[in-house]
């Protein structure tokens, strides 16, 4: 089922989560050991991110360096896959462009629709840890809005391959990222509207948000939205803050605010578990204000912190 049926039949808040492929090494029982205690839940979907290789410096016999690429986090297929046969739930892989090419992404985009997949959220990614400023591949797609474009062709029966005739029209529900506090690259908050208004005016079905931690940035984030006449479903993004560390971590690596309420809860906390107390009471509060004013689904990025997430909807559902 698509994320907009979900959301369409939906008598009350929905759930959901989001979960990294495991390392390689790993199986498949690290994620279902991850997830089963929220079943509980019954949440709609679980969204799978998606992962880029990365360069790597390995030492030969003889002393000298070879640069290769390893893919730490493979396999966001198949653990879709593992998701809805083992679970009988909805799977919704993310995409990104960094690190891909446009047939790669063809080729993805067709073996999802093959095992049952309607959903993709659809997203240009980080740069990679070796580079400054995001880089595409040779071949793949600079802007989410071309990553987008490629996934709505395919619906349309229009593939890379210009031999394709009549060929087989998928029908994905794509998703696009919101960020309630402007993406760290766009110039100003105006530009940011109007590049996620052409994504919704080029296909994108649902929003989903970046975590934040101040509702009333989420709510103003809407009202702009709705003022732009952006009239999607637009979810959002959850994290529980869990330790101090996370105070300079999280505003470093996605670029978002803590609140001066929260950041002091947290200084004052003098265990990870009292840490992880003042995270959990801070989400579930936020979770029942954003529940109240009306969100579609309450999404939880459920890494590292599965028992808390739990605590969490335990106490919002």
């Amino acid at each position: 089922m698509k994320v907009t049926e979900h959301i369409a039949q939906a008598k009350n808040t929905l759930v959901s989560f989001e979960i990294l492929p495991p390392l390689k090494g790993k199986t498949i029982n690290s994620i279902f050991d991850h997830l089963d205690p929220l079943m509980e839940f019954k949440p709609s979907w679980i969204n799978v991110t998606y992962h880029r290789a990365e360069q790597v410096f390995k030492k030969k016999l003889d002393g000298t360096f070879e640069k290769v690429e390893v893919r730490k986090r493979p396999g966001t297929v198949g653990i879709c896959a593992a998701l809805q046969n083992h679970y009988n739930l909805d799977a919704v892989p993310h995409l990104i462009c960094g690190g891909f090419s446009k047939r790669e992404t063809e080729d993805a985009l067709i073996d999802l629709n093959f095992i049952g997949v309607q959903n993709v959220l659809v997203l240009r990614g980080d740069a990679a840890k070796n580079e400054t400023f995001f880089e595409p591949h040779t071949d793949g797609h600079k802007y989410a809005i071309d990553l987008l474009k490629q996934t709505i062709n395919l619906n349309h029966g229009i593939y890379l391959e210009d031999d394709i005739r009549d060929g087989f029209r998928t029908d994905f529900c794509a998703g696009v990222a919101g960020y309630p506090e402007k993406h760290f690259e766009t110039p100003n908050q105006e530009i940011e509207m109007q590049r996620l208004k052409n994504k919704v005016d080029a296909g994108a079905e649902y929003i989903m948000t970046q975590m934040f931690f101040d509702n009333s940035k989420f709510f103003a984030f809407v009202k702009s939205c709705r003022e732009m006449g952006i009239e999607v479903p637009i979810i959002p993004g959850l994290k529980p803050l869990t330790s101090k560390k996370q105070l300079s971590v999280i505003p470093r690596t996605f670029h978002v605010d803590i609140p001066t309420e929260l950041s002091n809860e947290i200084m004052r906390a003098k265990t990870d578990e009292d840490c992880k107390k003042v995270g959990t009471e801070w989400l579930i509060q936020q979770s029942k204000e954003l529940k109240e004013f009306g969100v579609p689904v309450l999404h939880y990025y459920t890494l590292g912190s599965p028992k808390v997430i739990y605590n969490v909807v335990k106490n919002v559902l």
